[in-house]
């Protein structure tokens, strides 16, 4: 039986409640981890093919995950967010079924290289099914009171997915061989399919008229675009990293992954009354300048440890900028456009990170490695200049 619901559920534990929702994006986003720490070295170093050409078909993902951020939205406030996360998993699951086929056919590398672009595709569909359904399924449970913490555990259980996914992917593609990264993530979203459909569809129940998904976007502009910016310093890290390593003849660059990933985390617990304490923009303002040190940091960095610690101050830096600019723009939205307005608002990360493959790969190929993350720097700093201007900007509103 669906709640069609206007009625709250009144569990005893929020966080609790918010977690069983939450899971979901965990499962979405551990299948995603699982080939992250592998794929770009696998793409450049045994098919042969340019950093760039290896950044083109990583980022691939989040231009499908942009595509279809808007036609999650329009599930969500229409039929509830269970449909769209049901839709996700089968997409996890597909791309399993890719990147099987794909690394089984990796003698033939320009076959490889499609499958491995529709993988990636797959993935992204998946991705953009799950990233706002499982957190507007934790509201309309709890309460929009809880927007901030509902949106904050769920990146919390994106890179805490992220964090774990990355080194379970390369022990069991240096275990069991690659090809055993594409059964399991075909696993994953098949049980994250059966768990969604035994869970209950609690819909919001606003009869305030909706606004098209161009009106949502334009009222959530000037917020994903500061996040967007922000978004550029864990795209040099999560896509970049294992061949910036590579390049200085460093190992395990997996940690970088991790560490960025444990300190997002930490950031998100420990600050997590930051928002509703000072304010989303003015939050955003010290985690992007936070974020522009780390990514400095990184660049000046002489030795993996030293890179370490970058990545870790970038994490903590990034924690807090999708909640803190999500609450401040999702806000704005009427009650009947809150899926979209968490759709439109995810489409600038997924624009930032799908341009970092091309925008990045080609800071490297064309200046050097060493440059990617100076420029990921400065856009950053341009998030934190940009949250500046909308805060002074709604002082005289």
């Amino acid at each position: 039986m669906e709640a069609e619901s206007g009625i709250k559920a009144a569990p005893s534990n929020i966080v609790l409640t918010i977690i069983g929702y939450v899971k979901f994006t965990f499962i979405g986003y551990f299948t995603i981890g699982l080939s992250l720490g592998v794929l770009p070295v696998f793409i450049h170093n045994q098919l042969g093919y340019s950093a760039m050409v290896a950044g083109v078909v990583i980022s691939l993902q989040y231009l499908s995950t942009f595509l279809f951020r808007s036609f999650a939205g329009k599930i969500i406030d229409r039929k509830g967010p269970k449909p769209a996360v049901i839709i996700s998993m089968t997409g996890f699951a597909l791309s399993g079924l890719f990147l099987l086929v794909a690394l089984l056919l990796k003698e033939h590398r320009e076959v490889c290289l499609l499958l491995l672009a529709l993988t990636r595709l797959a993935t992204g569909f998946g991705e953009g099914l799950i990233g706002a359904s499982p957190i507007t399924w934790a509201i309309n449970a709890t309460g929009e009171h809880h927007t901030a913490k509902a949106i904050s555990f769920n990146g919390i259980a994106s890179y805490g997915a992220l964090a774990a996914g990355a080194p379970v992917g390369i022990v069991l593609a240096t275990t069991y061989g690659m090809a055993s990264l594409g059964v399991v993530v075909f696993a994953i979203g098949l049980m994250g399919y059966f768990l969604a459909q035994r869970k209950e569809n609690v819909r919001g129940n606003s009869a305030e008229p909706g606004k098209s998904f161009l009106a949502v976007l334009k009222i959530v502009a000037p917020y994903g675009i500061g996040l967007g910016l922000g978004g550029l310093g864990f795209g040099a890290i999560s896509t970049f990293i294992t061949l910036y390593y590579a390049y200085l003849n460093w190992t395990n660059a997996v940690l970088c992954l991790s560490v960025f990933s444990t300190f997002f985390i930490l950031g998100r617990l420990i600050f997590a009354d930051a928002i509703n304490n000072y304010g989303g923009l003015k939050t955003a303002m010290v985690c992007l300048a936070t974020e522009s040190v780390g990514l400095l940091i990184l660049w000046l960095a002489n030795t993996p440890y030293l890179a370490l610690v970058g990545a870790g101050v970038t994490g903590l830096g990034f924690s807090l900028v999708f909640p803190a600019l999500g609450v401040e723009a999702v806000k704005l939205a009427p009650a009947s456009n809150k899926g979209a307005a968490l759709g439109a608002y995810g489409l600038f990360i997924d624009a930032s990170l799908g341009l970092t493959g091309p925008l990045i790969g080609g800071v490297a190929s064309n200046f050097g490695m060493l440059y990617i993350f100076p420029f990921s720097m400065v856009m950053v700093f341009m998030g934190f200049v940009l949250c500046v201007i909308v805060n002074r900007q709604r002082k005289f509103v």
